[in-house]
């Protein structure tokens, strides 16, 4: 450690600033990277808006951004970083700045930004009334630690493996999504018989609400409820979404894995929650799981009638747009309770059914080992981020060779 020195951000990287105008957006032509694309430590260009030649090459001022550079926020959810691992042609749009390493390496800075020690710097650096904003000024001055070469590289090393195998798993379960989906949708939609009875879900599941809480009851306990967080952009589930309750509860708020849960309220702007469903997954360490006041548990009548099938169904456009129909409220949406009985559909015979189960049980068993792993290796990787930051933990090994 007593190799080690402090520097300034800006000493180690250029900072290329964005434009301070509102572009001009249009239907085609080059993405454009602005906060909302900048998740988790990831740049997700998939939904970038996007610009014409001339705003491109104005935003860009001349540069390319490069693998190793890291886009970073400024204004309202600032101090947000995402590191460029593979060439793609975008610019930088309101409200975000490229640092550029020059004498670091790229990993090792990005790693240390997303870290909470940076966490508190930039915090502390971040001034605006009405909008939280980090000045470039005082991006540049963020203190990192600087170890030698060698062992930047080593630390990299270490944590990027980590992430290199929880990406495989992210891709791993966008896949077996994408075959299960694919599968319902030729089965069931694009082969579905004119023959098959059209009826409405009332007549074959039972709806359960949440249990009502106050934050008093919010305590560390083996008990947890599954929250509106558990509900990941994707439509996956999230194991970081549940909160400990200690408060009481009827037997019809307990939930076992398997059991399917729709989100009955939604803050998020774009109504990207509201009507989701998902498949519960537990945790080791909780005993018992229950469902909160912003969801409904879902429950089959009859056995035929799988949470397998009932989950794809649910996961479809059209079920969406019903709920998007039954849902109101401004700030917050809240789905009317007839919103999920309601609901009207073809159904398939019984074995039918059963084949599709039977595909699909085992890729959602698969993907949900899968999400548990992603679980412990992002705990590994937060546990030991901030120890080889501050050089409480040295990779010696990995240093010398």
């Amino acid at each position: 450690m007593s190799e080690w020195k402090e520097v300034e951000l800006g000493e180690v990287c250029d900072l290329l600033d964005c434009l301070h105008k509102t572009p001009k957006y249009s239907e085609e032509g080059y993405p454009m990277v602005r906060v909302t694309d900048v998740k988790n430590g990831y740049l997700d260009t998939s939904e970038c808006l996007l610009v014409n030649e001339e705003v491109f090459t104005a935003f860009s001022k001349g540069y390319e951004p490069k693998v190793g550079d890291i886009v970073f926020t400024r204004v309202g959810s600032f101090g947000l970083s995402a590191i460029v691992k593979q060439e793609e042609e975008f610019c930088i749009g309101q409200n975000t700045t490229l640092l550029i390493p020059k004498t670091i390496d790229p990993f090792f800075i990005f790693y240390y930004l997303i870290g909470q020690d940076a966490r508190f710097q930039i915090e502390g650096l971040a001034g605006g009334s009405t909008q939280p904003t980090i000045s470039m000024a005082s991006i540049r001055k963020i203190v990192i630690p600087f170890p030698p070469p060698e062992e930047q590289k080593a630390i990299a090393e270490v944590l990027s493996s980590l992430d290199d195998k929880i990406d495989l798993l992210h891709r791993q379960n966008q896949t077996l999504e994408q075959m299960a989906e694919t599968l319902f949708r030729q089965w069931f939609v694009e082969e579905a018989d004119d023959d098959w009875e059209f009826t409405s879900l009332e007549n074959f599941v039972t709806c359960f609400n949440g249990v009502s809480y106050k934050s008093a009851d919010l305590n560390p306990s083996d008990t947890a409820m599954i929250t509106l967080k558990s509900f990941a952009r994707d439509g996956g589930f999230r194991l970081d979404g549940f909160k400990e309750y200690t408060g009481k509860y009827k037997e019809q708020h307990i939930v076992n894995e398997g059991e399917l849960v729709v989100a009955h309220t939604d803050i998020t702007q774009d109504a990207a929650l509201i009507g989701n469903p998902i498949m519960v997954i537990g945790r080791r360490e909780y005993k018992k799981l229950l469902i909160s006041m912003d969801l409904v548990k879902v429950v089959s009548n009859y056995d035929w009638l799988s949470n397998e099938f009932l989950y794809y169904q649910m996961k479809s456009r059209d079920f969406k747009q019903h709920c998007l129909g039954y849902s109101n409220g401004s700030t917050v949406l809240h789905l009317s309770k007839e919103a999920v009985p309601s609901y009207e559909f073809f159904l398939p015979p019984k074995e039918l059914i059963a084949d599709f189960t039977n595909q699909v049980k085992p890729l959602i068993e698969k993907s949900n080992k899968n999400i548990k792993h992603i679980r412990n290796l992002e705990e590994i990787r937060d546990t030991i981020l901030p120890k080889l930051m501050a050089g409480e933990v040295r990779i010696l090994n990995k240093i010398e060779q």
